[in-house]
């Protein structure tokens, strides 16, 4: 193995950070760039689903006139839009419209039984649930069923004003539960793929990124590099400080890889002060040279807290580059040789790029 050490001296230029050493809120702003931590925090998405209230298109599926606009005079009164339709085709054209989530479908003035309607929607897998309200006489054996194949509720005649507004509110917040729970599963997709903090990939969703580009490096016989970046003095900087500065801090120091990184390349944070980045097609200099531009976007700014306090921040750098991929390269023995190359710049003084080649 080869190895080639190289130092930045970190000048000091008017561009400052100034950061709030506040437990609920601080911030440090590099350009137009500004961390800040809110003191609000997000439920999952629990508060932005549907509510009790509010406004929706009801289709109703009813060939009685009266019965049609009793419906219609209550739900009106209570602000919903009503499409009315008096046979299953027409009711099938306007679901296909979009924006209808709830549909009140009357057995005995229709052809809902003989078409198998209700199946019919539910077969047709619209991208959002449709609930619906069976107006029956009496329900069927049959009847009971799931709601994936069924109605979800049953509406007995003779129609009642105060039952119909009963079993639309019920469907109103159960389909609000269902949308919150569905804003819930695409949070926590991302919770599962990003670091919270720094937005970056996180290190599982890393290692998944970084053993697809070596196995395609190593297919198509290509280089492959790795570098690593790590916040040499960040543990004094939270003991010293703050934790939220020292959050701010990985912040500022994520917006500078980024800045400085390829779109193309990956970069994710490994560890707590640990940032890595596969660099596919890259070899040799140029790794160092990405390695090297990374590190300046973090070293050439004068740091300060909000008081005028200087804070210094070390950052090391380490590549470990390969111009073959064989069998046997395995993505962790990389990462281990990039993170020992880290250790090589730290302990040669810091603010440095350690590059090692295998």
């Amino acid at each position: 193995m080869n190895s080639r050490p190289r130092a930045y001296e970190s000048p000091a230029l008017p561009l400052s950070y100034l950061g709030v050493m506040v437990k609920s809120a601080a911030n440090i702003t590099m350009g137009g760039y500004v961390c800040q931590h809110a003191q609000e925090k997000n439920a999952l998405g629990y508060n932005r689903g549907k509510e009790a209230g509010t406004s929706m298109k009801i289709l109703v599926l009813n060939k009685d006139l009266m019965e049609r606009t009793v419906i219609q005079q209550v739900l009106q009164f209570s602000g919903h839009e009503i499409i009315p339709a008096e046979n299953s085709e027409t009711a099938m054209q306007l679901l296909q419209q979009g924006d209808i989530r709830f549909i009140m479908a009357d057995r005995a003035t229709t052809d809902i039984d003989e078409t198998q309607f209700i199946k019919r929607v539910r077969a047709a897998q619209p991208p959002y649930y449709i609930y619906i309200v069976l107006i029956t006489p009496k329900v069927q054996e049959t009847d009971i069923t799931t709601p994936r194949t069924g109605a979800d509720d049953y509406l007995h005649k003779p129609i009642v004003p105060i039952e119909i507004k009963s079993r639309v509110h019920i469907g109103e917040r159960i389909l609000g539960l269902g949308d919150n729970l569905e804003e819930v599963k695409d949070t926590l997709k991302t919770l599962a793929l990003f670091d919270p903090l720094t937005g970056l990939v996180n290190r599982r969703a890393f290692l998944a990124l970084a053993r697809g580009e070596l196995d395609r490096a190593r297919r198509e016989q290509t280089p492959l590099s790795l570098v690593g970046l790590m916040i040499d003095n960040f543990g004094s900087i939270k003991e010293q400080y703050d934790e939220d500065i020292a959050n701010d801090v990985l912040k500022v120091i994520t917006q500078s890889i980024r800045e400085k990184s390829r779109q193309y390349d990956g970069v994710g944070r490994y560890e707590e002060a640990t940032f890595l980045s596969i660099l596919p097609g890259v070899i040799g200099q140029d790794a160092e040279k990405i390695a090297d531009r990374i590190l300046r976007g973090t070293l050439n700014t004068q740091t300060s807290l909000m008081d005028g306090t200087p804070l210094d921040i070390r950052v090391s750098a380490g590549v470990v580059s390969s111009v073959h991929i064989s069998a046997s390269t395995e993505i962790d023995t990389l990462i281990e040789q990039a993170k020992e190359a880290l250790s090589q710049a730290k302990r040669s003084g810091g603010n440095q790029v350690h590059t090692v080649f295998v």
